[in-house]
């Protein structure tokens, strides 16, 4: 195919304004797939996609289109994700691009991700055509939309195409559009081989599976290649590209997106953003992606500890496929070996540990998802602190820094208060407040450790589900930080401490010991649960002792008999408790940890 008649697009959108469902409609119209095997959301090939109605993974297919002026076009289309922890795999599928789609739903309006997905595009200098969506819904209002397009987002929507995802009017003008509006490719087709690993995966047949982005020269069947970030060397066994069924080729040419097999059964190989060369080339390395920081931690550990072979394996395969998930190896006094992993939100985290539990039937605890703090110790050292466990001594830090992040909320003008009044309870800071028409657009700056929880949930019940909310991390701040470790019979039980401000402390570790209460089960001798800063108790519930009636063979006398017999039984309760070993259960840890 000649590189004037190829387009190279995304999709881009905020979460749940039918991106997939606008996918299907021109796999089916470009003759993609027949009728007869055509299913809702086709692209979403994962069961958790299916059943969460979210997209997680950016999806490629390859479309062939005849225009009105009689040429053959061939479009590869990206569908991407809508919500912000995925917002990494957006970056990269725009990467492989020259245009986008920036698609509103004509009932919601332009939201927060929207904005952010449009950014990023913008980043990228891609051409942006927006596209309003679910224009058949009776609550659709087109042209106020295109008016919000252009308010915010400043990109001129006066010619935008409206269309219906679900019933397919206005899409044969949308490809025609997407051929006249979108560039070319423009590499060099006479040039040594270069092409950019966007992403990979693992299949337990073919090996490593790798989607490239030919950037200059042809891929060959055949052909000796080179990865340059890890020099390692490998001849293409299989190339071709996605219809979004399989198709295999005999090469791919300059502006091309497709698919190569090369036998890699090693995935250290294989870096996401890497540049693939032809073995025998001398050629200058593609800029690449951004490595994604990540923002929230937790431990996984493996309910049974033989499993922990298995659990590392089973990351490394997943990582393969989702670059923005990184784990180092943890080593816990109460659940043994496990992996310390860092994700870009807390769905990432969901996502992730249910991948574990469905792809490799691994049963997983999770510790308590904390950020990364920066401990400036008095020597003049600054650390960096994923783990409370691994917290210095108290006297030795001049104080801690936590990551803030500027949050942007859009949501109708009347939801305003309850919002604002979210915000200031989780110590948000006030930026910025702006109207368009009736919706408003609020800037906060918060700790990222409050929005880590339920801040999501809700924002979107104090709205009806209306606000849409979008951040990104700014920078570290200086914040009165504890670390409240909680003890169980006086002893200190690492896996369950947390960071936290001095001013929830309290509340946060009342609300565990509580917990705990009803999770651990009762001894012979009593229990107190502690949540302690250093050495000061701020909360504790006991667990009560069980208990003989030692007084059951006393039938009237004096009642000195009665007391000398329980304090006969304090007494050894007491001794028993210096010797006694409590048994936390691996189910009270689980529960316990549970957000």
């Amino acid at each position: 195919m000649k590189q004037e008649n190829i387009r190279n697009f995304s999709i881009v959108a905020h979460i749940d304004h039918g991106k997939s469902t606008l996918s299907d409609r021109l796999i089916e119209m470009t003759g993609g797939l027949e009728l007869r095997e055509m299913k809702a959301q086709v692209l979403d090939s994962m069961d958790i996609e299916r059943e969460r109605g979210i997209t997680i993974k950016a999806q490629t297919v390859r479309l062939n289109y005849r225009a009105h002026d009689g040429q053959v076009y061939q479009l590869n289309l990206m569908d991407t994700p809508g919500h912000v922890d995925f917002s990494y795999e957006v970056s990269r599928s725009l990467a492989a691009c020259e245009g986008a789609l920036v698609l509103v739903d004509a009932t919601q309006g332009v939201q927060a991700q929207t904005l952010a997905n449009a950014y990023l595009a913008l980043d990228n200098d891609l051409e942006m055509l927006p596209v309003l969506n679910k224009i058949d819904l009776p609550s659709s209002d087109v042209d106020a939309v295109r008016a919000q397009i252009s308010d915010v987002i400043g990109l001129d929507a006066a010619d935008a195409i409206a269309v219906s995802g679900k019933t397919g009017a206005g899409v044969p003008e949308l490809l025609e559009e997407i051929v006249q509006k979108l560039p070319a490719p423009h590499g060099d087709e006479n040039a040594p081989t270069r092409a950019l690993l966007v992403d990979s995966w693992y299949d337990s047949y073919l090996g490593v599976v790798v989607l490239v982005r030919v950037v200059d020269g042809t891929l060959r069947l055949g052909q000796k290649i080179k990865f340059v970030a890890t020099a390692a060397e490998y001849t293409v066994e299989k190339i071709g590209y996605f219809t979004p069924k399989m198709v295999n080729v005999d090469s791919l040419s300059t502006g091309e997106i497709g698919f190569i097999i090369t036998g890699m059964k090693t995935i250290h190989d294989c870096k996401v953003g890497d540049t693939i060369v032809d073995a025998r080339a001398n050629v200058e390395v593609l800029p690449g992606f951004k490595p994604s920081v990540p923002v929230v931690f937790s431990s996984f550990f493996p309910v049974e500890s033989d499993d922990y072979p298995n659990l590392r394996e089973s990351a490394e395969k997943l990582a393969l496929n989702d670059a923005s998930f990184v784990f180092t190896t943890e080593k816990s006094s109460a659940l043994g070996f496990g992996l310390r992993c860092g994700f870009l939100g807390l769905l990432h985290m969901e996502i992730i540990s249910e991948r574990l539990n469905r792809e490799f039937n691994l049963s997983l605890i999770n510790t308590v998802p904390s950020v990364l703090y920066k401990v400036h110790l008095r020597n003049g050292e600054v650390i960096d602190l994923e783990n409370p466990a691994d917290m210095p001594d108290v006297t030795k830090i001049e104080y801690i820094e936590e990551p803030w992040v500027r949050a942007t909320i859009m949501m109708p003008d009347k939801y305003m208060g309850g919002i604002m009044q979210l915000c200031s309870e989780r110590r948000g800071v006030q930026e910025n407040i702006s109207y368009v028409g009736n919706r408003a657009v609020l800037v906060y700056k918060l700790p990222l450790a409050e929005i880590v929880f339920d801040f999501y949930d809700r924002v979107k019940s104090i709205s009806s589900g209306y606000a849409s909310f979008d951040y990104v991390v700014q920078g570290y701040q200086q914040s009165d930080l504890v670390k409240v470790s909680i003890l169980v019979n006086e002893e200190n039980v690492e896996p369950l401490s947390f960071m936290c401000h001095r001013g929830s402390a309290e509340k946060r570790g009342r609300a565990i010991v509580e917990k705990l209460k009803d999770l651990i089960p009762r001894h012979q001798f009593k229990i107190p649960l502690q949540a302690a800063i250093g050495g000061k108790i701020i909360a504790r519930e006991t667990i009560a002792a069980y208990r003989k009636d030692v007084t059951a063979k006393c039938y009237g006398g004096d009642i000195t008999r009665k007391r000398k017999l329980l304090e006969k039984q304090k007494e050894g309760k007491k001794r028993m408790r210096t010797f006694g070993n409590v048994e936390i259960p691996q189910s009270a840890f689980i529960n316990a940890l549970k957000v």
